[in-house]
């Protein structure tokens, strides 16, 4: 499977907005458009959805994150981390050395995350800014993570080359991201609980079925666990490797820049 299916025309190449085909220059303000909307219930529909799953993977990706827990100085860079689930939980068990951004390409998610944490003061800080251009300095942080977010992008290969770039030498790329489930029988119940009940549940609980109908569909176009491993390492990363999730409704991918 492919992020994105590009075929050159006669105006401009395409890309994949869910299932559908839209001119790749439209497709940031689509996915913009869609995290708008959801941003205020985007907590809430992440518990709904996975039944609380998610904050056990999250638990699981900050811990194989491992930031240090003393005063040395660590910069933690969060991309499309708007609502600070990773950033925060990072903070929570890091030393005062550790400092974090999130860069994130919605206000309206930014918004959401700053009122939640407040509490760290100038060890949190936001940028908006999009993974396919990051506003920093060659390598300016020694970790970089991506949860939910990267399938997101119009163009993989380019925010994996930006995290690459951002990244000091000896530092961290981790990705958490929906998969490939590679469970038999679990796939099939998956694919009906995602097209069925989710945008069902996204019009119930956030009025808005679309938006959540897009996300699933953003899943499906994603690639599978080895062939966004090959992605990662086009992009210059060593040592690259994932673990699948609760049967690989989700992957944890790591690397290292060094």
């Amino acid at each position: 499977m492919s992020q994105d299916f590009e075929t050159k025309g006669p105006k401009e190449r395409k890309a994949s907005f869910g299932f559908a085909a839209v001119d790749e220059s439209a497709k940031q303000g689509l996915v913009n458009a869609v995290f708008s909307r959801v941003a205020r219930n985007y907590d809430l529909m992440n518990d709904v959805m996975s039944g609380g799953l998610h904050r056990l993977w999250k638990s699981d990706f900050v811990s194989l994150l491992a930031p240090p827990k003393s005063t040395v100085p660590y910069a933690l860079l969060d991309v499309a981390g708007g609502t600070g689930d990773i950033a925060l939980k990072a903070l929570e068990v890091a030393g005062a050395g550790t400092r974090a951004v999130i860069c994130d390409i919605s206000a309206e998610m930014m918004e959401v995350g700053r009122a939640r944490g407040a509490r760290f003061g100038d060890r949190l800080t936001f940028v908006q800014g999009n993974a396919e251009c990051l506003p920093f300095c060659d390598r300016s942080f020694d970790a970089y993570t991506i949860a939910f977010g990267i399938r997101n992008v119009t163009h993989i290969d380019t925010a994996l080359a930006e995290a690459f770039r951002v990244l000091k030498p000896g530092g961290r790329f981790l990705c958490l991201e929906f998969s490939t489930v590679e469970v038999p029988l679990l796939d099939t119940l998956y694919d009906a609980y995602s097209f069925n009940a989710i945008p069902a549940l996204g019009a119930l609980v956030a009025g808005d079925s679309a938006s959540y109908r897009y996300l699933v569909e953003s899943i499906r176009r994603f690639p599978d666990q080895k062939t966004f491993m090959g992605l990662i390492e086009n992009a210059g990363f060593e040592r690259a490797r994932y673990r699948n999730l609760s049967g690989g409704i989700a992957a944890i991918h790591s690397a290292w820049r060094l």
